[in-house]
């Protein structure tokens, strides 16, 4: 049987699957999104992990790229749900897709607002939510959910406190008995993790199942996934990548004799059990869990380190995925890095992160990483950000990239904090108090680290340059991927950053790009008749995109038919999002494609000479 007629049996029968296992799950046609072609059928938006890999249903590697749908769930003003109304998740979905250049969110959940009285899910609270993931999945966007808390809960904090948390509804604080809550003399939020005793002794209690709220929260989570798999139609549910249980766990405190590494063992990894067990009742046993680690596990101060990375969780496999958080608290501090970043400056936190997941025999995420755009240390985010999707690409630096592309590692999956259209534009009551009423940044402990806003006419902008958020990135390959950049020349402030010019030891190739942005992929494929595909950035127009392949050289590639080895297709969803599909049906070959907005109208000769370069280039380093 073709591979291609393989492909389109196994949609149907992830179709069909879907059915029988759903009740009440409406059926969707294979090519119900605008945009779809032949292999975007169910079988391509299922996800699974293997090999160490995120993979679809026709075996291609997959890459999950975007942003945390968001912080607004952790305000009261929109009810704990990320947007006022359906037509802002559609608003802000589309955005996401054309201007962020997302294909994946990570979508907050608020337990509060689930089950705001023991035992009573909020039936209203779980349609509404769905109902805003729906605008997602309508946009082509892949969603992993997530149970968020920070500080465990608000109803911790007093109405005039300096700060506030989410999580927790008001009846699990209630059940306790804790102190007064202070964070003493606290920089910043994160501080009252391990400093505020109220914040301690209550996640403890999580922790311990102390008045059974453990259990309760398990039960709500099974309750949530349930609902929402019977709420999806069998198209949208298979574009659901899976479910991140708890967000930043942390202990509170540590018995006697425990520590960082043993609590992960006999506590959090228990837990996590626990929580795979309901997501298989609900109807979710094809799909990974994103479990986190301790919190601190990789955390870039060294007296806030602690061991942890779920050591000893032993093979996670395919129903596991580690997902972990970055954030250079050296750089956020204002203290511990006076300047800014550098090129590969996370290159070995992100390898770490390669690493754990690989030892775990599993794929990883990155399901937090930002930098706050406004306050003292806001003049970093160009280059802190830079540097983070730097290391997510690959695992060199630039200055290295091109002397030995076979070390570049996976391409890391990662969504960044955060996509908040109200940025700005808030009105949070801060811990209920009228007040203290919050319009400015994220609206949350003096945060501001939301990518987009709306303008005066109520349009989504981004807040941070396009070159760098709207990034040219292999969503999917067709085979393994083998080595991947891209040099997004993003600007800080008037500076272009370019971290990895191409060599001169290749001049047609560098006059090719010349000040352009440039990616580059090298893949050994596989044999299947399903295209590679890399998201391409706005920037990248019909007219400027220009290709340099073994698998042909064109300037202003042509529109997909089915075959073509180098064409364009738009992205499913109907964002205006577009894509590069590279066919190549042999299978162990080693393929290569230069993508670059840097040529106007490049000569036939010149796409020649570029092409003899880098032939002769990717056979001598990574054939």
């Amino acid at each position: 049987m073709a591979k291609k007629a393989r492909a389109r049996l196994l949609g149907v029968v992830v179709l069909l699957c879907g059915l029988l296992t759903a009740a009440g799950a409406q059926p969707a046609a294979a090519d119900g999104l605008p945009g779809s072609l032949w292999f975007d059928e169910p079988a391509a938006a299922t996800l699974t992990v293997a090999n160490g890999r995120f993979t679809d249903g026709l075996g291609r590697e997959v890459v999950l790229r975007g942003y945390n749908v968001s912080g607004e769930t952790k305000l009261e003003e929109n009810g704990g749900l990320p947007f006022a109304s359906v037509a802002d998740a559609r608003k802000s979905a589309t955005a996401l897709r054309a201007l962020g250049g997302g294909n994946t969110v990570r979508f907050l959940l608020s337990w509060a607002h689930a089950e705001p009285a023991r035992g009573q899910v909020d039936t209203a609270y779980l349609a509404a939510a769905t109902a805003q993931m729906q605008a997602f999945l309508a946009a082509g966007i892949r969603v992993f959910p997530d149970w968020h808390q920070d500080l465990h809960s608000r109803h911790l904090f007093d109405e005039d406190s300096w700060y506030t948390g989410d999580g927790a509804p008001q009846w699990v604080v209630e059940a306790g008995d804790y102190p007064k809550e202070s964070c003493g003399i606290c920089v910043l939020w994160g501080q009252n993790i391990t400093q505020n005793e109220a914040v301690k002794q209550a996640s403890y209690d999580f922790w311990h199942n102390a008045n059974g709220v453990q259990d309760a929260f398990l039960a709500t989570a099974g309750t949530t996934m349930r609902y929402i798999r019977e709420h999806l139609s069998t198209a949208e549910f298979a574009r659901v990548a899976g479910f991140d249980p708890y967000n930043e766990p942390y202990a509170g405190s540590y018995d006697s004799g425990q520590t960082s590494r043993t609590w992960e063992r006999d506590v959090l990894w228990p837990f996590y059990v626990k929580f795979r067990a309901r997501m298989d009742t609900a109807g979710w046993q094809a799909k990974p869990a994103f479990v986190e680690p301790n919190l601190f596990w990789n955390a870039n101060l060294d007296f806030q380190r602690q061991e942890g990375g779920l050591l000893d969780a032993g093979t996670l496999g395919s129903r596991y995925v580690f997902n972990t958080h970055f954030y250079d608290q050296k750089a956020i501090s204002g203290i511990f890095m006076w300047g800014k970043a550098e090129d590969g400056q996370y290159a070995g936190d992100f390898g770490t992160v390669r690493d754990r997941a690989a030892a775990a025999g599993t794929t990883a995420v990155v399901g937090e990483f930002g930098h706050p755009l406004a306050g003292t240390v806001a003049d970093k985010a160009p280059t802190v950000l830079k540097a983070m999707y730097q290391a997510l690409d690959s695992r060199l630096p630039g200055s290295s990239w091109w002397s030995k592309p076979a070390g570049s590692g996976t391409v890391l999956s990662g969504t960044q904090w955060q996509w908040d259209i109200y940025n700005d534009r808030h009105h949070e009551l801060m811990n209920g108090n009228p007040d203290k009423v919050l319009t400015t940044g994220d609206a949350w402990n003096d945060e501001d680290l939301s990518a987009v806003g709306l303008d005066d006419a109520g349009q989504p902008v981004l807040h941070q340059d396009a070159r760098l958020l709207d990034r040219l990135y292999p969503s999917a390959t067709a085979g393994t991927a083998v080595a991947f950049t891209f040099e997004d020349r993003s600007r800080d402030g008037s500076t272009t950053l370019t971290w990895n010019p191409v060599p001169t030891s290749l001049p047609k190739t560098a006059q090719l790009v010349g000040q352009g942005q440039y990616g580059l992929l090298l893949w050994r494929s596989d044999g299947t008749d399903a295209p590679t595909e890399l998201h391409l950035p706005a920037s990248f127009t019909a007219s400027a995109t220009t290709v340099v392949s073994d698998l042909g050289a064109t300037a202003a590639p042509p529109a997909y038919t089915e075959g073509a080895p180098v064409a364009v297709a738009a992205e499913p969803g109907g964002t205006a999002a577009r894509r590069l599909l590279l066919t190549a049906p042999d299978s162990g070959t080693l393929h290569y494609a230069l993508v670059t907005n840097g040529a106007s109208a490049p000569s036939a000769s010149l796409l020649s000479a570029a092409r003899d370069e880098l032939t002769a280039w990717a056979a001598a380093k990574a054939g």
